[in-house]
């Protein structure tokens, strides 16, 4: 799908109240699907994926921490779900792992310590790692500073 049908799709589910949330207003994988629809903005579980599947394809944006009751994870992800659209432009794909012990790909590869908002480019390099939530708007400047993305934007010119 063109970033224009996923801004779409996912302006119709933030649309439709509960298609992609919980009656808590947290997001979940399972309450993303709605009419065979799946929201690309819904959180991925980190046990269900793998860094290899999005290469060349997305930007995983993977939000760690060391429990799912950590305040910082709902922070973060109602940041990400208030502003999808620029996300959708730039092919990111949100994964948490809330789990250490789970010992997924993910934290196996990335290393994350408490509380890891870690952006992967499109070549499975690490191109963005904080300690603490950031807003869509700091999450774009910082993917649209690497240097897949400037090429992207120049070839779609």
């Amino acid at each position: 799908m063109r970033p224009s049908l996923f801004a779409l799709i996912a302006a119709l589910l933030l649309a439709m109240p509960g298609a992609a949330q919980t009656e808590t207003g947290t997001i979940t994988p399972e309450a993303a699907v709605a009419d065979d629809v799946v929201d690309p903005m819904a959180p991925r579980d980190a046990r269900d994926v793998t860094l290899e599947e999005f290469l060349w394809i997305a930007r995983p944006l993977v939000v760690f921490a060391d429990s799912p009751a950590d305040p910082r994870v709902r922070e973060q992800l109602q940041m990400l779900a208030e502003r999808p659209e620029p996300l959708l432009e730039r092919d990111v794909v949100v994964i948490v792992d809330t789990d250490p012990s789970a010992q997924t790909a993910l934290r196996i590869a990335l290393r994350p310590r408490g509380f890891s908002l870690v952006i992967v480019q499109k070549d499975g390099r690490v191109g963005l790692r904080r300690p603490s939530p950031r807003d869509v708007r700091e999450i774009v400047r910082g993917i649209d500073n690497f240097a897949l993305r400037q090429e992207e934007v120049r070839i779609g010119q």
